[in-house]
């Protein structure tokens, strides 16, 4: 995760898409192949990392989902800039 904290946005935002794609693409696999036990340590790990990324673009950018807001504060995520419009460049 260090490795991640040292990401500029749009880099952080390429390793999130990145990894969600590989989450979706795995979960469709584990539709057909629900038992695989390799498919489904390669899904929770993957899961992991996409946290992982999700909450260290919420600490340094501000939340791309509510589930990464702070709890404190769930509405100001709202009052931040979008990614594509410069927020946190």
């Amino acid at each position: 995760m260090n490795q991640m904290t040292q990401m500029n946005q749009a880099q952080l935002l390429h390793w999130i898409n990145m990894v969600s794609f590989a989450v979706v693409d795995i979960a469709e696999y584990l539709d057909t192949h629900p038992v695989d036990a390799e498919a489904i340590c390669y899904f929770n790990h993957h899961i992991e990392m996409h946290r992982n990324a999700m909450q260290v673009y919420a600490d340094k950018f501000g939340p791309l989902t509510i589930d990464t807001a702070n709890p404190d504060a769930y509405w100001d995520w709202a009052k931040q800039p979008l990614p594509w419009e410069g927020g946190g460049c």
